[in-house]
């Protein structure tokens, strides 16, 4: 099932946070979650909850990574995300226990109606289930459901949901195989 995409008129786009909030965190964001210096997890962490985030237990936040409006973040537990990911969550984006999400990964909850002049976003939401591994330099696109224990292959681009135990791969992603895990 595919999410629909909801249309939103650029002016009246509700980010979810008042203008300080908003402002604090996009300073806090660049300082503390996409700068390289900082390798202390607990403190990306800490600030992610700080500004409305839902995290788990043993999360793993490499450098670089940046994230649009944590306030619409849940990550299970035993969560992995590789450096220099970007989650541009414009809409909700939930991430499931025990996934991976490789180096350069972009998760976009946002894009444009391009019939329209005014390019009017038509956001949805991302879901990544139970045991999804979104490899490196991924692309998800709106609207899509990554089902437990699928994987997006390196360099593919996820525009329509995900079957469970299924390996994709491409431009779009089509099914190449199916996932069979060791016991």
């Amino acid at each position: 099932m595919k999410a629909n995409l909801e249309l939103f008129d650029n002016s009246t786009f509700c980010k979810g946070a008042s203008k300080i909030k908003q402002i604090t965190w996009l300073v806090l964001n660049a300082i503390f979650i996409k700068s390289s210096w900082l390798p202390f997890m607990g403190v990306k962490a800490f600030l992610l909850r700080l500004f409305g985030a839902k995290i788990g237990k043993g999360l793993v936040i490499k450098p670089a990574v940046n994230i649009k409006f944590p306030w619409k973040l849940t990550i299970g537990d035993n969560v992995w995300l590789g450096e220099s990911i970007w989650i541009d969550n414009l809409d909700e984006v939930k991430i499931g226990s025990n996934v991976c999400i490789s180096q350069g990964a972009m998760l976009l909850t946002g894009n444009h109606d391009y019939t329209l002049t005014t390019f009017d976003y038509k956001n949805a939401p991302i879901v990544i289930e139970e045991g999804v591994w979104i490899g490196a330099k991924t692309v998800v696109c709106p609207g899509v459901i990554c089902k437990s224990h699928s994987i997006l292959v390196v360099g593919s681009i996820a525009t329509k949901n995900l079957a469970e135990f299924t390996i994709y791969q491409g431009n779009p992603a089509k099914e190449i195989r199916k996932r069979k895990l060791k016991k």
